[in-house]
């Protein structure tokens, strides 16, 4: 649903940014680093040299203060990872938007003003039911595929619309591709 509503909407903005998979990204040594240097060069549309987490603060303040922006940070689990939103959200340049998804409900409340939009996740059956239909075309795997299935429906965490893509994505494929798939995913 983010990423529908970015493709949408970015070409409004000066500048814009997708961020996903901040989760897995921050995990990383300097994946926070990481994450602000594809920020700056999504926005700037030009490389930025960033040595550590302060100064792609002092960066993004920069950018984020003197342009509008709509910037979506995708599947955030921990509130460290919106430091630079709370440090700047007095001072972020009028008409931006941030889009936040995560599973963790209270992970802003009270911190940022914000309007919810909650998007139910199905439970394992009902997403390898969904998965099945949209890889195979029929409501279970099939019996070579039923593990490369479970690994990959555990991964999407009842996430409909990452089941429907990823299903779709590997409908037709080889074990190889699903396999490569899933090493990439967990990157």
């Amino acid at each position: 649903i983010a990423k529908y509503v970015y493709n949408l909407h970015f070409h409004r903005f000066e500048g814009s940014s997708f961020l996903e998979n901040m989760r897995e990204t921050a995990q990383h040594v300097h994946g926070l680093v990481k994450l602000q240097k594809k920020l700056l060069h999504d926005i700037l549309g030009r490389k930025v040299n960033i040595q550590n987490v302060s100064e792609g603060m002092s960066k993004i303040k920069d950018v984020l203060c003197s342009r509008g922006v709509l910037l979506v940070l995708d599947d955030v689990d921990d509130i460290h990872q919106l430091d630079f939103i709370l440090e700047l959200r007095n001072s972020i340049f009028p008409g931006s938007k941030i889009i936040i998804t995560t599973t963790n409900v209270g992970l802003s409340k009270g911190q940022l003003d914000t309007q919810c939009h909650f998007v139910e996740t199905l439970d394992y059956n009902e997403s390898l039911e969904l998965f099945s239909w949209h890889a195979f075309g029929q409501d279970h795997p099939f019996e070579r595929y039923i593990e490369l299935s479970s690994r990959t429906v555990d991964h999407c965490r009842g996430l409909p619309s990452a089941l429907i893509i990823l299903g779709s994505s590997l409908a037709g494929k080889g074990i190889d591709v699903w396999e490569s798939a899933l090493r990439k995913s967990q990157v």
